[in-house]
């Protein structure tokens, strides 16, 4: 579990897709042990290697094609966040580190000292982003500041910019999306099964009760 609020940058120094791995050089190595879930821009990602600055990951072929990892070359920088500590402090919202897809960075403006960024997502992800909510992008807990039917809005503030690789990003750039795991499963438990028992109450017994 992380809560998207980006501990390092780091940048990849190899990358071995028929092994499955990512090598990535960083600065928060002392806190990563062979086994660790380390959430690579936002993506869950297992060391397998740890050394002295620098550690390797396994990545899956569904993680490659699904993901904005597939586009990371050597020198690419990436967000970096360790597990929660179960003594930690939530800063920032629940983030599983399971991508639900992919968007495209469609516009960056300066306003102030921040920057608003654009970004297209695909409607199955848009359903689950609302105004005021969290989503992550590349890892990082960020508040949306403006949705509609084919995109959505965050700003920028310059300590966010300056810590993590957002502001980098270029219009027409892929990002990795995570929406806020809460309304996933909130629309499940919603849906109607068969195999489950349907209850007594209804609204009319409610009305017939006084309720």
């Amino acid at each position: 579990m992380f809560t998207g609020l980006i501990e390092a940058v780091g940048t990849v120094t190899a990358i071995n897709k028929q092994r499955g791995t990512v090598t990535i050089k960083c600065g928060i190595t002392d806190g990563i042990e062979i086994g660790d879930s380390v959430a690579v821009n936002g993506a869950c990602l297992t060391a397998v290697e740890v050394g002295s600055g620098i550690f390797t990951a396994d990545v899956m072929n569904e993680t490659f094609s699904r993901t904005a990892l597939g586009a990371l070359s050597i020198g690419s920088r990436v967000n970096l966040e360790c597990a929660m500590k179960a003594d930690g402090r939530f800063g920032g919202h629940i983030v599983s580190g399971h991508i639900d897809g992919t968007g495209t960075v469609t516009n960056m403006r300066n306003d102030g000292n921040a920057v608003w960024v654009t970004v297209e997502a695909e409607s199955e992800i848009l359903r689950y982003i609302v105004e005021k909510g969290s989503i992550a992008i590349d890892g990082i807990s960020l508040t949306v500041a403006d949705v509609d039917e084919k995109c959505f809005k965050v700003s920028i503030i310059p300590h966010t910019g300056g810590e993590t690789t957002l502001l980098e990003k270029r219009v027409g750039d892929a990002v990795n999306l995570e929406c806020d795991i809460i309304a996933k499963y909130v629309e499940k438990l919603m849906q109607p099964s068969e195999n489950i028992p349907k209850s007594g109450i209804t609204y009319d017994f409610l009305a017939k009760n006084g309720f």
